[in-house]
């Protein structure tokens, strides 16, 4: 089973090269920011209190983004494998997530981040902002959510180059070059 970790900070092209590596692959995306929108649109009682952290810049709670993961999962048991996104945040995320899988006899097969500069990032945010009206794409929102990634969650990036899963690829630059890029890295598994 090929598992991949797409990482990057947000607006790096994570969607975007998700819908790929899908195509290419045949893996499962699982977008933990999807799983929040889709909480948060449904009104369950779990949007409710995912809608309050994210309207405030934060990260979801280990708990109910792990439980929420754990049955994503659960639900694709033919899967090929699956695709990582948004999720690990962090150091205890990513050691989680890699007994979770070990319990079931897999692995993270390789961490593919999407290397972005900052101003990128506020100019695709600020563009999708306007596209698709997200509302965690907002100005304050965003400066929390970058300051977040930079600040926290780019430490899980040391945790798996220890063992030897991380690759970079440059986020910046035509889409189908980015693309192929990635699935060089992955078919070299």
């Amino acid at each position: 089973m090929l598992n991949i970790v797409l990482f990057g900070p947000p607006g790096a092209g994570k969607g975007t090269q998700s819908e790929r590596l899908i195509e290419k692959f045949g893996l499962v995306h699982l977008s933990t920011g999807d799983m929040f929108r889709m909480h948060i649109s449904e009104n369950t009682e779990l949007g409710q209190k995912v809608k309050q952290i994210i309207s405030d810049g934060l990260l979801v709670d280990d708990s109910i983004t792990f439980a929420m993961l754990e049955f994503e999962m659960s639900k694709h048991p033919e899967s090929k494998g699956f695709i990582f996104d948004g999720f690990p945040r962090t150091v205890s995320q990513a050691e989680s997530l890699d007994k979770y899988l070990a319990d079931k006899g897999l692995i993270i097969s390789k961490v593919l981040q999407l290397d972005v500069n900052e101003d990128v990032i506020k100019e695709r945010i600020a563009l999708r902002q306007k596209v698709s009206g997200r509302a965690d794409d907002g100005a304050d929102k965003l400066i929390k959510r970058i300051d977040e990634y930079f600040s926290k969650t780019v430490h899980v990036l040391p945790y798996y180059a220890s063992q030897n899963k991380l690759e970079k690829i440059s986020g910046v630059g035509e889409i189908d070059v980015i693309s192929a890029n990635l699935f060089d890295a992955i078919s070299a598994i």
